[in-house]
């Protein structure tokens, strides 16, 4: 599931700290929220994975949601 698919899916708290705190490692409840909205999929175009701190998005994750949080239509994510 691509995040621009999963994103409608996760409530208004996470949409928003995603914008609030984008490019930080994702707290638990931001994590649990994306996995029950993609079902537990990641794909590599946006989950790059875990670090001591936490989840991690991409680069590209990040610029998308940093559009988003511009007012900006973002081009999607294959």
């Amino acid at each position: 599931m691509k995040i621009q698919e999963w994103r409608p899916l996760v409530t208004d708290e996470t949409r928003n700290w995603l914008i609030a705190h984008n490019g930080e490692p994702l707290n638990p409840q931001v994590s649990a929220d994306i996995l029950v909205a993609t079902r537990g999929a990641t794909e590599p175009e946006w989950w790059a994975g875990d670090s001591a701190d936490g989840h991690q998005l991409t680069d590209a994750a990040t610029d998308w949601i940093e559009t988003i949080a511009n007012g900006e239509d973002p081009a999607p994510i294959i």
